[in-house]
C-alpha cells in the first residue's frame, strides 16, 4: 500500500477469449494476498481467470476493477455481451467500443486501463494486448509480460520485460517500490486552468 493509504491498482491485460495454463490464476491470488488493486477490461479469458482468483482470495484489501467497453452511437447505450463477467466488483461502464486492431485508438477503453493502472501486467493476449503494452510504454506505466515458457504476445517491445513465473513478477514489482519512478513516470507540473483560460471564462 502507498504511504497516502491508497491501495494501488495493477492492470492485467490480456486475452478476452483463452486462458493459458494457470498464469492468470496464479496472478491473481499473488495480486490479492500482495494487498493491491486488480483491473482488468472486465471480460472473459484471462480476465475473467485473474478475476476470479483474486475474487476467491479470503481477507484480500482490495476489489476487482473492470472497465467495461459500450456504445453510446445513436443516443442509446449499450455494452458488448459478457462484460461484465460474475467476479468485477467495480464496474466502470465506458462509451469506448473499439479492441482488438484497433486497441490504440481514442475510441478505445485501452487508454482508461492503463491509465488507471499504477503497474501493468501482460499475460498471452493478441493484438489487443499488444496495444495495451504499447500504451503503457506510451504513458509511463512500469510493464512486464508474464508469459510463462511457451506463450507470447505478438509484436512484443523488447524493452518490456519478460517473466515466466509469478514469483519473477513479485520480484520486479518489489524492485520498482524499492527504487524511484524514472523521470518519464514522475508527475510533471501542469498550468493551472486559471492561467489559461479568460477570466470572464
Amino acid at each position: 500500500m502507498s504511504s497516502s493509504g491508497r491501495i494501488p491498482v495493477i492492470g492485467v491485460m490480456g486475452s478476452g477469449k483463452k486462458v493459458h495454463g494457470d498464469l492468470a490464476k496464479e496472478l491473481g491470488a499473488w495480486i490479492a494476498n500482495a494487498g493491491y488493486n486488480l483491473l482488468t477490461g472486465g471480460g472473459d479469458g484471462e480476465m475473467k481467470a485473474v478475476s476470479e482468483s483474486f475474487f476467491q482470495t479470503e481477507d484480500r484489501p482490495g476489489r476487482v476493477i473492470g472497465i467495461i467497453p459500450g456504445d453510446a452511437s445513436g443516443g442509446s447505450y449499450s455494452r458488448r455481451q459478457h462484460y461484465p463477467n460474475p467476479f468485477v466488483e467495480i464496474p466502470i461502464f465506458t462509451h469506448l467500443p473499439q479492441t482488438g486492431y484497433a486497441g490504440m485508438q481514442m475510441g478505445s477503453r485501452n487508454h482508461i486501463n492503463i491509465l488507471s493502472s499504477d503497474i501493468v501486467v501482460a499475460l498471452p493476449g493478441t493484438k489487443g494486448t499488444s496495444a495495451e503494452v504499447c500504451l503503457a510504454i506510451r504513458y509511463g506505466r512500469p510493464v512486464i509480460a508474464l508469459l510463462g515458457t511457451r506463450y507470447k504476445i505478438p509484436g512484443l517491445p523488447s524493452e518490456v520485460p519478460v517473466a515466466k513465473t509469478v514469483e519473477e513478477v513479485a520480484d520486479w514489482i518489489e524492485g520498482l517500490e524499492r527504487k524511484p519512478l524514472p523521470t518519464s513516470c514522475r508527475l510533471k507540473k501542469v498550468t493551472p486552468p486559471s492561467e489559461i483560460l479568460d477570466p470572464d471564462f
